[in-house]
């Protein structure tokens, strides 16, 4: 399972390069404001990717959580558990996030 983190962390870096050059260094000032952000998240292929950013981010943390619970020594039933639940956790996370973020696009 840890290369499956490892693999994540290497592609949260590449998405969070791309995500920061995006919406800092190519913005006037640095910041875009909420109409300039709902503008850039209505291209699909940037809804696309930052919603692949946020699986990547979701998915890390979560293994980065099951990793620590681990060294707790459980055991494997608890294991199945503990996969099980954090793996629901990720999608209602993801989601939410996508609904939300889809949700103010559409009324915009």
């Amino acid at each position: 399972m840890w290369i499956w983190q490892a693999l994540s962390g290497i592609l949260l870096t590449v998405l969070l390069v791309v995500h920061m050059v995006a919406n800092h260094f190519v913005v006037e000032g640095g910041l875009r404001t909420y109409a300039d952000v709902i503008h850039y998240l209505s291209n699909p292929v940037i809804f696309l990717l930052e919603t692949v950013f946020l699986m990547v981010v979701t998915a890390h943390a979560l293994m980065g959580v099951r990793a620590i619970i681990l060294d707790l020594g459980i055991s494997p039933a608890a294991d199945r558990r503990l996969k099980a639940a954090l793996f629901a956790l990720g999608t209602l996370i993801v989601v939410y996030a996508v609904w939300l973020t889809g949700s103010a696009v559409l009324r915009a």
